[in-house]
Formats: structure tokens, sequence, C-alpha cells
């Protein structure tokens, strides 16, 4: 697999490479921080899990926050567990590309490089929030998704063509998660009058912080 999507997408990742390698050389490096930054926004998925977790705290965005917690661990076990194992793809710094690396000062890592796990997870999240919240504005997320893209060819760390697979497993992993979350508040709706699927629906962090207010009220008057 690794030599197929070398032997179809060489001169294409190449191409890529040389483009924002010039980039990088003309703009004196004054882009790599911003790019390290962002990568390291995209780390693990770690800021994108935390935030799906604080949509679940709420009753009006839990729906989402399942959703994108879902299609983030849906990602994860195809990206980094299922795919990269399998394909096996030699990082680009290992493979002709040592010189474009150390340039930009870019990390080293342990694991294969198809598809990009960073791409996958914030593609994930992107998706998620885009079909489950307003998209007059969640759309924008997408700006996130090209930015954390370019940073991971530019830092040497992924072909473009793993940046692409991150992408498409990162939306398919939205949508399964979707029709995943659907099915799954179907069931709580289904069945809310049980006590545990009525707090599932139910609960709201800002309103049980609102009653633990008010009961300290009352015993203080006590």
């Amino acid at each position: 697999m690794a030599e197929w999507l070398n032997s179809t997408f060489g001169s294409f990742d190449g191409g890529v490479f040389n483009v924002v390698h010039n980039l990088a050389v003309k703009a004196g490096g004054i882009l790599t921080p911003l790019f390290k930054a962002v990568s390291l926004i995209g780390e693990k998925g770690i800021i994108f899990f935390v935030l799906a977790i604080v949509f679940m705290l709420f009753a009006k965005t839990r729906k989402g926050g399942v959703c994108m917690f879902g299609a983030l661990c849906i990602g994860a076990i195809v990206a980094s567990l299922i795919l990269k194992n399998l394909v096996g793809r030699i990082r680009p710094y290992d493979a002709g590309y040592s010189e474009f690396w150390k340039f930009v000062g870019g990390k080293e890592s342990d694991s294969a490089c198809f598809p990009s796990g960073h791409t996958t997870m914030i593609m994930a999240a992107m998706v998620a929030l885009f079909i489950c919240f307003n998209k007059k504005w969640s759309w924008a997320g997408f700006f996130g998704v090209i930015l954390m893209g370019v940073s991971r060819v530019y830092l040497i760390s992924h072909y473009c063509s793993d940046v692409i697979g991150g992408i498409i497993v990162g939306a398919v992993a939205a949508i399964l998660s979707y029709f995943i979350t659907k099915f799954i508040f179907f069931l709580l709706e289904k069945y809310k009058d049980k006590k545990f699927c009525g707090r599932c629906l139910n609960f709201d962090l800002f309103s049980a912080r609102k009653k633990n207010c008010e009961e300290e009220s009352e015993n203080k008057a006590e």
C-alpha cells in the first residue's frame, strides 16, 4: 500500500513539498513558529476531546458533543490503530526530504505517516461541529482544517496525500458518528421515563450549579 501511494502520488507530493519549502525559505522561517503552534494544538486530538466533553455537559449542546466525541474516537481508531499500521508509510524526512525537514526544525515521530492523525482529528471534530451546530458560523472551522493540513506538510511530517487521506477519514468518521449519535438519542428519548435516560437527556451543568447555589442560599437563610 505504501509503495502504491508513493508511486501514484510521488510527483504530486514532491511538487507540494517544493512549493512549501520555497515559501519557508522566502519567508525566512517566520512562518515556522505559527505552524508548530498549530500542530501542537492538534496533538493527539486532546483539545478536541476536551471541547466535546464540555459540549456534553450542557443539554443544549449534548448531542453535538456526543457526535464530536464519537467522531474523534472513530477517527483515532481508523487512522492511528488501523491504517497507519496497515499501510506503514515512511515519514517524508526519512524518504528524501531530510534537508527540508531540518530547515524547518520538524519533529520526529515513531509512527507511520498515512493518514495524518492531526488532520483526521480536526476534520472529524469540525465536520461533527458543522453537522450538529449552527452552520452560519460552524463552517469557519474548516479553515482550521486547512491550516492544520498545511502545517503538517510545512513541517515535513506528512505528505500532502497523507493530509488528504486524513480529511477523508475524519469526514467519514464524523458522518458515522452522527448516525450512531442519532440512534443513541432515539433510544434515550424512547426510554426517557427511565431515571438514567432522563438524566442523560436533561442534565445541564448550568442548572445543576444554579440549583446548588439556591440550596446554599436557603441553608444560610435558615
